[in-house]
């Protein structure tokens, strides 16, 4: 063990780190995001829950042992040779979660009413190239920690006990703040360097603080309902369901437009349906009531009116999603948008578009696709 170790000292490999010290966070933020993006699919694959799980954990520990390494706590040991190394480790663990969420957030369809916090898991990602810098200070350490904890707690907790509402939501933020006030005690507890810089009432506050926020953005329904999301929608002529496949005929948009696959300007003929197609990614058993809220916008008040709610019942289980439609007929011509939410109005997305009436036009880029 001890030839291993000088030949490791003397490497090349370890040469090269030293030499390159300074672009090493960035290589290691980048590789814990390419190792996610190539190997995570869904949420609920054994795969993905085993990853995310060893992220976590592995995160945990490299967090713990840098805590004590200045209180000289790994003297004389294995981890003395290695402890220059956990800021890297932290760097790529931190990358991997927060890239692995962004990932999930990604799937959904649309992200207009949960662009918020979306913002806030891609200015993380993009933040933790700069973690090196300062990683030693304590209350960023555990402020992103508890963050990255939060996360982790909504999209496992559901997965595992196949239940998602509101209340599984507050279970899994409430397990999440006292699993981090837990790890900050014992380290402030056994280091001594920890309590030197931090007062446990300023880093508890900043916690509480965090917390209460994310809560918040859940009540004012700015989070996005993990672990679902919206795979497809899209407004069309005609829906139907053949041979197991549901065939949407739909406009399409100009080839660049690549964000969205049907067109904004919905060339309507009076007493025809309008169709709203939606795919909704659900782990394996989720069950939850879906509505699709018809809104108009009204333009003699400048307000946006609910016309009606329609709702059905999903099953989790199928990778591309499970598939469902509303209609209505006899549109007002104008703005329209169909949010997709959950029985606690979460919304999973919104499906814009504009009845256009007028007998000279005709449906431009018809397709058929089969989902």
């Amino acid at each position: 063990m001890k030839r291993t170790l000088v030949k490791f000292r003397n490497s090349a490999f370890r040469r090269y780190l030293r030499k390159y010290q300074k672009y090493a966070p960035l290589v290691f933020f980048i590789g814990g995001f390419i190792f996610d993006s190539l190997t995570l699919g869904r949420i609920d694959r054994l795969y993905d829950l085993i990853v995310l799980c060893l992220h976590m954990t592995s995160l945990t520990v490299a967090l713990y042992l840098y805590n004590l390494a200045d209180d000289g706590k790994w003297k004389n040991t294995l981890l003395e040779r290695y402890q220059e190394y956990l800021p890297l480790a932290i760097q790529f663990f931190f990358g991997a979660l927060s890239s692995a969420y962004v990932i999930y957030f990604s799937r959904s369809v649309s992200l207009s009413k949960t662009i918020s916090f979306f913002i806030i898991l891609v200015s993380l990602l993009v933040a933790n190239e700069f973690l090196k810098k300062q990683i030693s200070n304590k209350y960023l350490q555990f402020s992103l920690y508890f963050f990255v904890n939060f996360t982790f707690f909504t999209f496992m907790i559901p997965v595992f006990i196949k239940v998602m509402n509101t209340n599984i939501f507050i279970i899994s933020g409430l397990l999440s703040l006292l699993f981090t006030i837990l790890f900050i005690f014992v380290i402030y507890r056994v280091s001594p360097s920890t309590r030197k810089e931090i007062h446990i009432g300023r880093i508890l506050g900043i916690v509480f603080f965090m917390y209460a926020s994310i809560n918040i953005f859940y009540y004012f329904r700015l989070i996005p309902p993990v672990p679902l999301a919206l795979a497809n929608g899209i407004v069309a002529h005609n829906v139907e369901v053949k041979n197991h496949n549901y065939v949407v005929t739909y406009e399409t948009d100009e080839s660049y437009v690549f964000w969205r696959e049907h067109r904004l300007k919905f060339i309507h003929n009076p007493g025809e349906n309008v169709y709203i197609f939606t795919s909704i990614f659900a782990p394996t058993d989720i069950e939850k009531l879906i509505s699709h809220r018809w809104n108009w916008y009204d333009n003699t008040i400048n307000e946006w009116q609910v016309i009606e709610d329609i709702g059905y019942d999903i099953t989790g289980g199928r990778d591309a999603g499970y598939r469902g439609y509303t209609f209505k007929n006899n549109l007002k011509q104008g703005l329209w948008k169909v949010e997709v939410i959950t029985k606690e109005e979460l919304i999973l997305g919104v499906v814009d578009f504009e009845i256009i009436i007028n007998p000279t036009l005709h449906p431009k880029g018809l397709v058929v696709k089969k989902f």
